[in-house]
C-alpha cells in the first residue's frame, strides 16, 4: 500500500480524525483505509473520480455489516469464513471490523483461536495477499530501511513472532504471522487501537519442521532454523532496527518457544516497551480467575496451594503472576514461592536435577519436603494430598492431570477447589467434557482456556468462564500508550488481573463467573488500560500530561478522559480529497 496515496490527520490525543486522499477512482478503492465500498457518499465518488464505478445506492455502514453477517454464514466451514473477513479487512478495513464488533463473541473464534490454528497450518496454500512484513537472513541488515516505509502509519504496536512455538502445535514456520495478524485485531477491538498503528512481524529465522521443508507450496525461507549466536544476532538486529524508527511503539513477543521466550523478554527488556504474553498474558488471565475465586471461598490467595502441570511458557508465566499476587498480599518471595508446585515433562519440579533458568525458583527442596522422595513422580493425587493443593492448573493435557481420582485429592483439602484446564483443547474428548460437567455440578469451579465446540456448550450450559488472554493484552497495550510508560512491568499484569477480577458481580460469581465473557472485550480493555496506565503514574515510568484541557483534573481523572479520547471506533471516517 502506497503512503502516498493518503495521509491521517491526527487530534492533539492522536487520535485519527479524517484521512487525506490523493488518489482518486480505482486507486483510491484500492486502499483499505480509505475504501468505503456502497458507503461512498455521493459527494465522496464526485470528490474522489468514483461516480460511475459504483451503483447509484449508497448503503451504509450499518447495512454493510448487516449483509456481510449473511454471507459469512453461508460458508461453508470456520475456515472459509476466516477467509471472508481477511479478504473484506485487506479490502475494506473498517468494515470489516464494524463485522467483527457486530458479534465479537463469535467471531473472535473466527479471527482468533480456535480457527486460527487452522490457518497458521494453511498459510501457504491459501496466501492471497501480503500483511505485515516478514524478516528473514537475507534482508534483515536491511531492516531499518523496511521499517521507516511504515513511519506515514504511526506505528504504535507491533506483534512479533519466531513462529517457533504456535499455539500448542509448535513450529509452523512463515504461517505463524496468521497470529499476529489475529492479535492485532483483537488489539483494535478490545483496545481502540487503530488498524493502521498496528504492524504483524515474522522474524522467519527458518523451520525444523519437515513437512513445511519438504512442501512446494511453502513461502517461508526454506532452511533449518537458526540457531545460538546466529539466531541471537538475528533478533539483535531486529530490535535495534525497531528501537530505531519506533522507540515509542510497543512490541509484544508472540510464540516463541519457551526458552526464548523467556530469554528474549528478559534480555531486551531495557531497549524495547515489551513484553511477551504467552508468558505475561497468560499468567495475568489464569490469576484473574484465582482472585475472583477468592471472593466466592471467601478465602485468603495466601491460604492456597497450588499446582500448576506444565513448566513452559504458559505455565511458568501462571507461576509468576501468583508468586507476585502473593507478595503483594503479605509474603515474602520465599514464602510465596513455597505456595507453589510444579509438575514438567519429568514430573515434580524439584532442585535435585538440572533444569532451564526461568523454572528454577519453583523447584522444591526434597530436604524441606521429604514426601517427594517416597512417591511416583507423576502420582498427582498424592502431590495434591501431600502437599495441600487446592488450586490445580494444567497448561498442557496431559491424560494424568484432570482426572477423577485427581478432584477427588483435592476435595480433601478444600470443599471449593478450583481447576484451570488452560490447554489448547481443539479437539477435546468427549470424556473431558462429561467429567468438567459432573465436577462443576459437585461444586468445582472451573475456567477453561481456548474454545472448542464441547467447550462452548459446555460454558452455556453452567456458566464455566473462558481464560481467553484477549481479556488482558488489549487493555495492557492501550495502558502503556496512554501513559506513555517508557517500560512494561510485571506490575501491570498483577494490577491488570486484580482489575479484571474486580469487574465480576456477584450474581456473575454466584452462577460460577470468574472472568468476564470475550464479548465485554471492549470494556474489559478500558478497565485494564486505567489500572495499567495508574500503576505507571504511580512508579514514574509515565509521561507528563501535555493537554491543556484537563491539566487540572488529578490523574485517574485524567487518564480516563485520555484513554476515551484516544480509543478508535469501526466507523468511517471523513475523507479529504487532495
Amino acid at each position: 500500500m502506497a503512503a502516498n496515496l493518503y495521509r491521517f490527520k491526527y487530534d492533539e490525543y492522536g487520535n485519527t480524525r479524517e484521512i487525506i486522499v490523493y488518489a482518486s477512482g480505482a486507486s483510491a478503492r484500492s486502499c483499505s483505509y480509505i475504501n468505503k465500498g456502497t458507503a461512498f457518499t455521493p459527494e465522496e465518488r464526485k470528490l474522489l473520480n468514483l461516480e460511475a464505478t459504483l451503483p447509484p445506492g449508497v448503503r451504509n455502514l450499518e447495512g454493510q455489516v448487516q449483509s456481510s453477517r449473511i454471507k459469512v454464514e453461508d460458508k461453508a466451514d470456520d475456515i472459509e469464513k476466516f477467509i471472508f473477513i481477511r479478504a473484506m479487512f485487506d479490502r475494506n478495513v473498517t468494515l470489516a471490523h464494524a463485522l467483527i464488533k457486530s458479534d465479537i463473541e463469535n467471531y473472535i473464534k473466527i479471527i482468533y483461536t480456535p480457527t486460527i490454528g487452522m490457518a497458521v497450518q494453511k498459510y501457504s496454500s491459501m496466501f492471497r495477499q501480503a500483511n505485515g512484513l516478514h524478516f528473514y537472513p537475507g534482508n534483515i541488515d536491511r531492516a531499518e530501511d523496511i521499517l521507516r516505509r511504515f513511519v506515514h502509519r504511526d506505528i504504535r504496536v507491533a506483534v512479533v513472532t519466531d513462529n517457533q512455538g504456535v499455539l500448542g502445535i509448535g513450529d509452523q514456520g512463515a504461517g505463524g504471522i496468521a497470529v499476529c495478524l489475529g492479535k492485532l485485531m483483537l488489539y483494535t477491538q478490545g483496545a481502540g487501537i487503530a488498524p493502521w498503528h498496528c504492524l504483524p512481524i515474522s522474524l522467519d529465522v527458518g523451520t525444523d519442521n519437515e513437512k513445511l521443508l519438504s512442501d512446494i507450496q511453502y513461502l517461508g525461507w526454506r532452511h533449518r532454523r537458526l540457531q545460538g549466536e546466529e539466531y541471537l544476532s538475528f533478533i539483535g538486529r531486529f530490535v535495534r532496527a525497531f528501537r530505531n524508527v519506533f522507540p515509542n511503539a510497543l512490541c509484544q513477543w508472540e510464540d516463541f518457544s519457551q526458552h526464548n521466550a523467556f530469554s528474549i523478554r528478559d534480555a531486551f527488556v531495557d531497549e524495547l516497551i515489551s513484553f511477551n504474553d504467552d508468558i505475561q498474558g497468560t499468567g495475568a488471565v489464569a490469576l484473574a480467575a484465582i482472585l475472583s475465586a477468592m471472593k466466592v471461598k471467601k478465602e485468603k490467595l495466601t491460604e492456597q496451594r497450588f499446582l500448576i502441570n506444565g513448566a513452559g511458557a504458559g505455565g511458568v508465566g501462571i507461576g509468576e503472576q501468583i508468586r507476585n499476587a502473593l507478595i503483594s498480599e503479605g509474603l515474602s518471595e520465599k514464602q510465596a514461592l513455597e505456595c507453589i508446585f510444579m509438575i514438567d515433562s519429568q514430573g515434580l519440579v524439584t532442585n535435585h536435577r538440572d533444569m532451564a533458568l526461568y523454572k528454577r525458583k519453583f523447584a522444591k527442596d526434597k530436604k524441606k519436603y521429604p514426601w517427594i522422595s517416597t512417591i511416583n513422580k507423576i502420582d498427582l493425587p498424592e502431590i495434591i494430598r501431600q502437599a495441600g493443593i487446592t488450586v490445580l492448573v494444567g497448561t498442557t493435557g496431559q491424560d494424568f492431570f484432570f482426572r477423577t481420582e485427581a478432584v477427588a485429592a483435592l476435595k480433601h483439602n478444600t470443599t471449593r477447589p478450583l481447576i484451570l484446564p488452560l490447554f489448547h483443547h481443539i479437539s477435546t474428548p468427549e470424556i473431558f467434557c462429561q467429567n468438567i460437567r459432573k465436577w462443576n455440578e459437585e461444586g468445582v469451579m472451573v475456567a477453561t482456556s481456548n474454545p472448542c465446540a464441547a467447550m462452548d456448550a459446555l460454558e452455556d450450559s453452567f456458566f464455566i468462564s473462558q481464560c481467553n488472554n484477549a481479556l488482558v493484552f488489549p487493555g495492557v497495550g492501550l495502558g502503556v500508550l496512554a501513559s506513555g510508560a517508557r517500560e512494561v512491568l510485571p506490575e501491570f499484569f498483577t494490577a491488570a488481573a486484580y482489575a479484571i477480577s474486580e469487574m465480576m458481580n456477584p450474581d456473575d460469581l454466584g452462577k460460577g463467573r470468574l472472568v468476564p465473557p470475550v464479548n465485554m472485550i471492549r470494556q474489559v480493555g478500558k478497565t485494564v488500560a486505567l489500572a495499567v496506565a495508574m500503576v505507571a503514574v504511580k512508579r514514574g515510568v509515565s509521561r507528563p500530561c501535555v493537554y491543556s484541557d484537563f491539566q487540572h483534573d488529578n490523574d485517574e481523572t485524567r487518564m480516563k478522559k485520555l484513554i476515551d479520547r484516544i480509543r478508535w471506533k469501526p466507523e468511517y471516517l471523513p475523507l479529504v480529497a487532495m
